[in-house]
C-alpha cells in the first residue's frame, strides 16, 4: 500500500486506536497508510509514554512531530532538478503547476522526468499543516451509523467461508461505538442492527446520520432523499429523525464526524429503548 503523510490528529488517531486493541493491519488500512508507518508512530508512542494514560494535546504532539522529522537524506545537489533550481522557485512563485514546469524547464536543458522534478519540489518547500474545523453536538444529539466490510468469516450457522460486513454506529459527542458483524445488508438485518444498538446504549440519539445505502435509502437525491418505507415506520416508532448523507459528500459514519453538518435544535427528545 502507498503511504500518505500523516498529519497530527491523524496521528493522534493512530495512536489512540492502537491503545484500544486494533492491529497494525487494521489501522493501516482505515488510515490508508503503510503498515511500516503505523509500526513506526508505534514504537514512537511507547518511548514517548502515550500508549498509556491521557493522550497528549494536538499542540504538544505536533510541535514534537515538527522537531522530530527527519531531514531530507538526499542533500539537493543529487536531485537531477538542482541545476534549475532558481527557474524551478521563479515558476513555483508564479503558481505554474508541476506538469507544465517540466515542459517550461526542457528549453533550458532539463531532461528529468515529471517523479523526479516533484520530488524535488517538495523538497525545497515547506510542509504546511491542513486546518481543520471540529463540530460539537450535545449528548444524545446525534449518531452516525453505516455497513463496511469486513471480508470472509466463518458463518456459524452453515460452517462455511461467507462475505460478511459489520454494522457500525457511534454516538457523535463521545464517540461510543456499537459494532455488529452480518452476513447481509437486508433492510431486516439494518433495523435489528439499530434496535440492538439503541439497546446497548439504553436510549436513542434524536438524530441518524446514515450514508446513501440501499437498506436506508431507496432512491439517492441532492437534497431529498427517499428514506424507504420500513426505515421512515421504524423512525417514527423509535422517534429519532432521519439525517441522509447527500450524494458526493464526505460524510461517513465510519470516520468523519459530522463535517459539514449543522446541528438541528429542534429535534425531538430521546425516547428510551422499550
Amino acid at each position: 500500500m502507498a503511504g500518505r503523510r500523516l498529519m497530527s490528529l491523524d496521528v493522534r488517531e493512530l495512536i489512540r486506536r492502537l491503545r484500544v486493541g486494533e492491529g497494525v493491519r487494521a489501522v493501516a488500512r482505515d488510515l490508508a497508510v503503510a503498515r511500516k508507518t503505523v509500526q513506526r508512530y508505534r514504537a514512537m508512542a511507547q518511548r514517548q509514554g502515550w500508549m498509556q494514560g491521557e493522550l497528549p494535546p494536538i499542540e504538544e504532539l505536533n510541535r514534537y512531530l515538527v522537531e522530530s522529522e527527519p531531514k531530507s537524506p538526499f542533500p539537493e545537489a543529487t536531485f537531477k532538478a538542482a541545476p534549475w533550481k532558481e527557474q524551478i522557485e521563479r515558476l513555483r512563485k508564479d503558481g505554474v503547476e508541476m506538469k507544465a514546469m517540466v515542459n517550461l524547464l526542457r528549453p533550458f536543458g532539463y531532461r528529468g522526468s515529471y517523479s523526479s522534478l516533484y520530488r524535488f519540489v517538495v523538497h525545497l518547500e515547506d510542509r504546511t499543516p491542513e486546518g481543520y474545523c471540529r463540530v460539537e453536538t450535545l449528548p444524545g444529539e446525534e449518531a452516525q451509523v453505516d455497513f463496511g466490510y469486513a471480508g470472509l468469516m466463518k458463518d456459524p450457522a452453515t460452517s462455511r467461508m461467507r462475505k460478511a460486513w459489520f454494522f457500525v454506529m457511534t454516538l457523535s459527542h463521545s464517540r461510543h461505538q456499537f459494532v455488529r458483524f452480518v452476513f447481509d445488508q437486508s433492510a431486516a438485518t439494518w433495523l435489528r442492527c439499530h434496535r440492538l444498538a439503541f439497546e446497548a446504549f439504553g436510549g436513542v440519539p434524536s438524530r441518524v446520520v446514515l450514508d446513501n445505502l440501499r437498506a436506508a435509502i431507496s432512491k439517492a437525491a441532492l437534497h431529498d432523499p427517499e428514506v424507504s418505507r420500513s426505515y421512515r415506520e421504524f423512525a417514527e416508532h423509535y422517534g429519532f429523525l432521519i439525517s441522509p448523507c447527500r450524494p458526493r459528500t464526505a460524510l461517513c459514519a465510519l470516520c468523519r464526524v459530522g463535517a459539514g453538518k449543522t446541528n438541528d435544535r429542534r429535534a425531538r427528545r430521546r425516547r428510551p429503548v422499550p
